[in-house]
């Protein structure tokens, strides 16, 4: 009789764990912290994925029914397993569990996702399907470049900070190559004092917005509507993080927002999941997005030679009034049988692109810092891959949905300022947004800004801000025969004010100058020049078309281009 009083006890006490370790658990009382993506070659573990959960909370908790997703699949449930608190524990493949037993405690799942080597997302929901972790992870979370070619695993610095991401995450140091069933080799202190961040937002429909956050938000926080400040009379009727990773939040809308308008959001109150609430970063515009058409978008800047250890970008331009999603804009190149090839998207998810607004498209946003100034560290978007843009001369394409370029610049090397005797890591910047994709339209970036401007306005922009004033070119056809009628040309001029500078350059009809006029000539408020129809060394010039190119700025740096066409004739003897 004792005997079955114990044997009850025992059973109502395991009764009881199972039951507070199924049911009292939450959100990041459990967390993914290791993962083994990318295991060949191999450095001294056995050649399979694997991921490390660890118990992060004072409780045991029953894995029983836990599922294993990525962003396209699930596993099948967890077997029955009470993870204790501070404890790790391997899951695997049923392939994998042989070899990985041998390290710690470790289950095998059917369905094993599997473990992508960049760009991935993985959670852990339990048998309720409530997401407890989530990791959505790149390559450059190893942050060491030898590490990421494989053989090595990702471990989570400081698991009392689940929700960092990158700064939270680094190679493992074990000489093994990871550190499946025990302590990560990087374990440590790392605590998160970073206010979350509003990256950006979009309207999936005319009463739906979505907010882009730099990391997960608090979900409880992010469901309340009052969370959320808009101007023009909207406001938010409903809120809710999108999970798995929660750095997202769908709002839906009081009533449909319009065609045209640029809304202005703000948010405040709203924390990531270590409590750091949002501060400056908390504004972003949204729209609708609009179809892009022919110089909607412009090619503002091209880096197609970059510094070692460098990587090309574009830089686009919205010149039009529309809001512009970049998921529906393409980059591509043109092939050796000048087809258009190598057709990239801008960008996989919805980004919008407002009036006036810069973007860079690049592989690797970090290295374009690092080496150039970033005046809007914002204004990027990283891309899986770019066209192959040649070094010495080659084709820059923006495309819409359609298949339609909006714009198209032929660049060459021989572009550059001539005096550059190096032109690595120097882009070519649009001068005007409003002109063609021509050479004469496209300068180097300045040496003061370091030979590039990536995200923000064109260190040549300057060439833009135009003077006011006019050149008249008369008679419109000249005969230099010294007969008293129409012998020369008058270049007449008027400006607004003293302080001009003039240079004046003869054109023939293929546009190989023939005669430089006049060099930084000091303009008045009235004037004029002569041509006499002559060439550079007093030479006789055949008779044709010619173009008088005159180039006017002042002290200030301000510019026009004035280009005149004349007719040269001759005398019938």
């Amino acid at each position: 009789m004792i005997m079955n009083k114990n044997f009850f006890y025992c059973f109502c006490i395991l009764l009881l764990i199972n039951t507070f370790a199924d049911a009292q658990h939450k959100q990041y009382d459990v967390v993914i912290d290791e993962v083994m993506i990318d295991p060949s070659p191999q450095i001294g573990l056995p050649n399979y994925e694997w991921i490390e959960l660890k118990n992060a909370s004072s409780f045991p908790i029953n894995l029983e029914g836990w599922r294993l997703k990525d962003l396209n699949s699930s596993s099948g449930p967890f077997p029955e397993f009470i993870l204790q608190p501070d404890s790790f524990l391997i899951i695997c493949s049923s392939s994998a569990l042989p070899s990985l037993s041998s390290f710690g405690p470790a289950i095998k799942i059917t369905s094993f996702p599997s473990l992508d080597n960049d760009n991935n997302t993985i959670s852990i929901s339990d048998r309720n399907e409530k997401i407890i972790h989530a990791v959505s992870y790149s390559s450059e979370w190893y942050q060491n470049e030898l590490k990421k070619d494989g053989g090595w695993s990702l471990e989570m610095i400081d698991t009392k900070n689940p929700c960092s991401g990158f700064s939270n995450w680094i190679a493992s140091k074990n000489k093994s190559g990871g550190s499946p069933g025990i302590k990560n080799s990087v374990d440590g202190i790392n605590k998160d004092e970073v206010a979350p961040k509003l990256l950006n937002a979009f309207a999936n429909n005319s009463t739906t917005i979505t907010l882009v956050f730099d990391e997960p938000v608090n979900s409880v926080q992010a469901a309340s509507t009052a969370t959320f400040t808009f101007d023009k009379g909207l406001s938010a009727i409903n809120a809710n993080a999108v999970p798995p990773i929660f750095d997202k939040i769908n709002l839906e809308m009081n009533r449909p927002i319009e065609e045209g308008f640029i809304y202005n959001i703000s948010v405040k109150n709203l924390g990531d999941c270590s409590g750091n609430l949002i501060e400056e970063k908390n504004v972003s515009k949204v729209g609708l997005a609009q179809d892009a058409d022919s110089f909607d978008l412009v090619v503002n800047e091209i880096l197609f030679n970059p510094l070692p250890g460098g990587v090309d970008f574009v830089e686009l331009y919205n010149r039009s009034k529309k809001i512009i999603d970049l998921k529906q804009i393409f980059i591509a190149n043109r092939n050796s049988s000048r087809e258009i090839s190598s057709i990239t998207q801008s960008s996989k998810e919805t980004f919008l692109l407002f009036p006036e607004e810069f973007i860079s498209v690049t592989t690797d946003p970090v290295s374009v810092k690092s080496q150039y100034i970033t005046l809007n560290p914002d204004a990027f978007l990283k891309t899986k891959t770019l066209p192959s843009f040649s070094n010495d001369k080659g084709n820059v394409i923006i495309l819409n949905q359609q298949g339609n370029i909006i714009d198209e610049v032929s660049y060459s090397d021989k572009w550059h300022f001539p005096l550059l005797h190096n032109t690595q890591g120097v882009s070519l910047e649009r001068i005007d947004y409003h002109s063609s994709s021509i050479q004469s339209n496209f300068h180097s970036a300045a040496t003061s800004v370091g030979f590039a401007t990536p995200g923000y306005k064109n260190s040549q922009i300057k060439l833009m801000n135009e003077l006011a004033g006019e050149i008249i070119i008369t008679p419109e056809i000249i005969s230099p025969d010294n007969d008293g009628n129409n012998d020369f040309a008058v270049i007449n001029y008027s400006f607004p004010s003293i302080g001009y500078v003039a240079n004046i350059t003869i054109f023939d009809a293929s546009g190989r100058p023939v005669r430089h006029l006049q060099k930084n000539s000091l303009l008045g408020i009235k004037g004029y020049f002569h041509w006499d129809g002559l060439g550079e060394k007093n030479n006789k010039l055949p008779q044709g078309i010619y173009i008088i190119y005159t180039e006017v700025f002042n002290k200030e740096g301000r510019m026009k281009h004035f280009k005149n066409t004349i007719v040269l004739a001759r005398r019938k003897i």
